[in-house]
């Protein structure tokens, strides 16, 4: 097999973010250190509450006579996005989601019932299951590969880009479309509010002060296939995946490993699956949720997995920018890590002022910081454990 063959590329990215439709529109905002954390307006949660809403209108979006929940039209105007006018008709789908249809389930419901069936709750219902969000997107763009979901909590945008990136290489289809979706839902928002997670605020990722996270919403999607059938197709590539991990610490349901020993790990099996050692990777995209436990965690992990390096590692989280968007987060900050390699524009921690103090890490803050950068790391974490670490690197013709 030809090293074409065995790397796997992206030749496609698309975006429905907090910014807008669009990866220009994402990176507008990137470099413009531009927050788009607000008081939610949607509903009324009854606490205060920040998050990043999506500004556009989503009632156009066609469901071909079914039902369609916000996670579901975020997904498909985030791979048309990806795709454009292609047919894809050969290609998988493996889309990540935390909420779902679980967006469609009213207060009311609980309320009265037999009168929320009555009124059509019972399809709105049916798009509850994680796999709906990969059927939609498959649905909508005719793509009669595998599909599959991704339910593992907020590491599962990255994983699901891992996923079908291994899928490729396998053979299983000769395109992917892959990432996460996940709309900004009443009740996931109360259950961190009972959690105690959330910042009233717009969050500080990384800060000795932080407070908690802010719940974005939003969806990307990567066109992936091997070099070898795009360069065949004539096709530009966005980015090389070079490298991809995923680990469990196993250690608690909701916490993570207090020294982040499950997160090290990725991040080293991450860099050995790319060919890589600790001082080639230029910046890291990390998960920086702004909670206590994760952002000690998270930069413990760094200290490990970077230890030894001859300058400290870049690092920077883009929740501060537009929060947390759970299942999606992997695969928005996937495409902000593709930015940051094809702009060299390494974005900060907005609000950052005093840093958790971390031995080999160079936390970003202030202006975006410019310079070249051949290969960069986007990481994830989330509940019960879970870690996934993505390796992107440049492409030179």
């Amino acid at each position: 097999m030809s090293e074409a063959a065995r790397t796997v590329v992206i030749t496609g990215i698309g975006v429905a973010s907090p910014y807008g439709v669009g990866l220009g529109r994402l990176e507008a905002g990137l470099t413009a250190s531009e927050c788009r954390l607000a008081p939610v307006s949607r509903f009324s949660p009854g606490f205060a509450a920040t998050v990043a809403e999506f500004p556009g209108d989503l009632t156009s979006v066609d469901g071909a006579g079914r039902w369609l929940s916000r996670s579901d039209r975020l997904a498909i105007v985030a791979a048309r996005d990806a795709v454009g006018a292609d047919l894809m008709e050969d290609a998988g789908v493996v889309m990540a989601t935390t909420v779902a249809g679980l967006s469609e389930l009213e207060p009311r419901l609980v309320l009265d019932p037999a009168r929320w069936y009555r009124d059509g709750g019972l399809e709105r219902a049916a798009t509850y299951p994680v796999a709906t969000v990969a059927e939609a997107v498959g649905d909508a763009l005719g793509a009669r590969g595998p599909r599959c979901a991704v339910n593992v909590a907020c590491a599962s945008g990255a994983m699901a880009i891992a996923l079908a990136a291994q899928m490729c290489l396998d053979g299983a289809a000769p395109a992917m479309l892959a990432g996460g979706s996940d709309a900004l839902c009443e009740f996931t928002l109360s259950g961190f509010h009972a959690l105690m997670a959330l910042d009233p605020e717009p969050c500080r990722p990384f800060d000795v002060e932080r407070r908690g996270l802010n719940i974005g919403e939003g969806a990307a999607v990567l066109r992936l296939e091997t070099l070898e059938r795009a360069l065949a197709r004539g096709a530009g590539v966005l980015a090389v995946l070079r490298g991809w991990a995923m680990t469990n610490d196993g250690y608690h349901l909701t916490a993570p490993h207090q020294e982040g020993r499950g997160l090290a790990a990725c991040i080293v099996q991450a860099m050995r699956a790319a060919g890589a050692v600790a001082d080639d990777i230029g910046y890291v995209n990390a998960h920086g949720t702004g909670t206590p436990l994760n952002d000690v965690a998270e930069s413990r992990a760094y200290a490990a997995a970077f230890a030894g390096r001859r300058r400290p590692v870049p690092v920077s989280s883009t929740k501060g920018h537009f929060g947390h968007c759970l299942g999606a987060a992997g695969a928005l900050e996937a495409a902000v890590t593709v930015i940051a390699i094809r702009s060299g524009a390494l974005f900060p921690t907005l609000r950052l002022g005093n840093a958790v103090e971390c031995e080999g890490v160079d936390w970003l803050k202030g202006e975006p910081r410019r310079q070249p950068l051949p290969t960069a790391m986007s990481v994830s974490a989330g509940f019960g454990g879970s870690n996934a670490a993505l390796v992107l690197g440049e492409y030179e013709a």
